[in-house]
C-alpha cells in the first residue's frame, strides 16, 4: 500500500507536466496564429491526442486557459519582484513585464476574440489577477512613500492604456518604455517621500 500514493503522486506530477507543456506550446502557437490547429499544438507539446483532449476538450477551453495561465504568470511576477527589490523598482520592472506580455501576446488576443465572439461562446475572463497584482505593488509603493497616495488599480490601468495602442509588430520597446516612464513620473508626483 505504501507504493500506491507514490505512484499516484508520480502520475499527478506527470499529468501536471504534460498540462504545463501543452500550455507553453499553445501560448507560442496561438500567439503566432490565432487558428493554430490543435493537433499541431499536441504534436509540438509531445503529447498524444488523448492526453491533449483530456486536458482541453475543445479550442475554447485551451485558449481561455492559456489566457488565464499567462495572466497568472504576469500577476505572480509582482510578488517575486517585491521580495527582491524596493517597491518602486519592483513596480517599474513589473510594468515592463506587463508591456512585454501585452506586445508579445497580441496574436493570443486574436485567438481569444475568436472563441469569445462566437454565439453562445464563453465570456472573456477578466484581468483580476493582474489587477490584484497592480494593487499589491501600488500599496507597497504608497506605504514606502514612493508614489502619491490613493492610486487605484483602475487608475493605473487607465494611465497605461496607451500600451495597447502601440503596434507590436514595430520596435515597440522604446515607445513602451517612454510611456511607462511618464506614468512612473506621474505616480511619483506628490509622493510624501519625494
Amino acid at each position: 500500500m505504501s507504493q500506491q500514493p507514490k505512484k499516484d503522486t508520480a502520475l499527478r506530477s506527470d499529468a501536471q507536466r504534460n498540462r504545463e507543456r501543452i500550455l507553453r506550446v499553445a501560448t507560442v502557437e496561438l500567439t503566432l496564429r490565432a487558428d493554430a490547429p490543435l493537433s499541431a499544438i499536441a504534436k509540438k507539446a509531445g503529447v498524444g491526442q488523448g492526453t491533449f483532449y483530456r486536458n482541453f476538450p475543445h479550442r475554447e477551453a485551451l485558449v481561455l486557459e492559456v489566457y488565464r495561465y499567462e495572466m497568472q504568470q504576469v500577476a505572480d511576477a509582482a510578488c517575486e519582484l517585491l521580495q527582491s527589490r524596493p517597491p518602486e523598482r519592483a513596480l517599474r520592472e513589473w510594468m515592463d513585464r506587463l508591456a512585454r506580455f501585452a506586445m508579445t501576446k497580441a496574436g493570443l488576443a486574436d485567438a481569444i476574440r475568436l472563441v469569445t465572439s462566437a454565439p453562445g461562446g464563453p465570456a472573456r475572463p477578466g484581468p483580476t489577477p493582474v489587477m490584484e497584482a497592480a494593487g499589491t505593488l501600488l500599496r507597497a509603493c504608497e506605504d514606502a512613500g514612493a508614489i502619491r497616495s490613493g492610486v487605484t488599480p483602475d487608475d493605473f490601468f487607465l494611465a497605461i492604456a496607451g500600451l495597447w495602442q502601440i503596434d507590436p509588430h514595430e520596435d515597440w520597446e522604446p515607445r513602451a518604455g517612454r510611456l511607462l516612464d511618464l506614468v512612473m513620473d506621474g505616480l511619483r508626483m506628490g509622493a510624501p517621500g519625494r
